[in-house]
């Protein structure tokens, strides 16, 4: 229930601290849930990472749900670069991936990832990497 920060190590002995803020959920701009408490850290955040899991019913909405809650929370948050990765990918195949590629929201660079099997954890680090240094 507290956000955690880390440092992640990229290629070349570079690294950045990383800034892992809990689930934001609808009506957090209105206190509901942890509420403001959380969105208050995102302010300070250059790169806005949006992880939302592969087994969701609609990435899509989900996606606008939390760009929403942070537009009205502070509309100077749509000003920084965003990420989209979607987490829990070692559960499906190539078919189901591409699937999803296609209602992924437009607009925002994104990545298939998991945990579990590695898979795409050193790409998404090489593009928080290049966001950062933009």
């Amino acid at each position: 229930l507290e956000p955690n920060l880390g440092i992640v190590e990229v290629r070349d002995h570079k690294s950045f601290v990383m800034a892992d803020i809990p689930g934001i959920i609808e009506g957090a701009h209105e206190g509901r849930g942890l509420g403001t408490r959380f969105l208050r850290h995102i302010e300070r955040n250059s790169v806005l990472l949006f992880m939302i899991p592969a087994d969701s019913d609609d990435i899509r909405r989900d996606y606008d749900i939390l760009l929403g809650e942070l537009t009205q929370y502070n509309p100077e948050l749509l000003d920084k670069e965003r990420l989209l990765a979607v987490t829990k990918c070692d559960m499906l195949d190539d078919g189901l991936l591409e699937e999803l590629r296609a209602h992924l929201p437009e607009g925002i660079p994104s990545v298939f990832i998991s945990s579990v099997s590695g898979l795409n954890i050193a790409r998404l680090k090489d593009m928080l990497w290049e966001a950062l240094q933009r």
